[in-house]
């Protein structure tokens, strides 16, 4: 059931993320923002988290044996896309072959080995992958309204696409 709105979605994030100008990676609206090259980057990666998720019972993001994340690097629209796409599709052939069961186990999220939270894959899926990709999209959203840049519309059409 959640392979129409994971298509949904990503439909979505990828009209944002087509429109990620080149040449202004480093913009931040606030000190204490991402820029936009980070933001876009992670916007592309999230999709990632599916299979990593799907495919295992829990994760650490901070390993005693170090990072398991590239820093972050301003790329290209096109690589962007090109990285977006490549998770998506791994992220919808792991949804497409996990079991009704196999959502319920319960996963973990670690940081250096301490439990920070567990429930079951499908909420995580439903919380760390996709309204944690629907809340930084809507961020890099607002960041091509603040570069001019016109925004495409999620759930209809946006200011810049209306007629009249």
């Amino acid at each position: 059931m959640v392979l129409p709105e994971f298509d949904h979605e990503m439909a979505n994030t990828r009209k944002v993320l087509e429109r990620v100008p080149d040449g202004k990676g480093d913009y931040k609206p606030h000190s204490k923002s991402f820029s936009l090259g980070h933001l876009a980057q992670h916007v592309s990666r999230l999709p990632g988290w599916t299979a990593r998720t799907l495919d295992n019972t829990e994760f650490d993001v901070a390993p005693a044996s170090g990072s398991v994340f590239p820093g972050y690097s301003n790329e290209k629209t096109a690589k962007l896309l090109t990285d977006f796409d490549k998770t998506v599709g791994d992220a919808r052939a792991a949804i497409a072959r996990t079991t009704d069961e196999e959502f319920q186990v319960p996963w973990s999220f670690k940081r250096a080995g301490k439990v920070i939270f567990t429930m079951p894959r499908y909420g995580v899926l439903r919380s760390m992958m996709l309204n944690h990709l629907i809340h930084h999209r809507a961020q890099l959203q607002v960041y091509l309204r603040l570069n001019d840049v016109p925004v495409p519309g999620m759930y209809g059409p946006s200011a810049d696409e209306r007629a009249g």
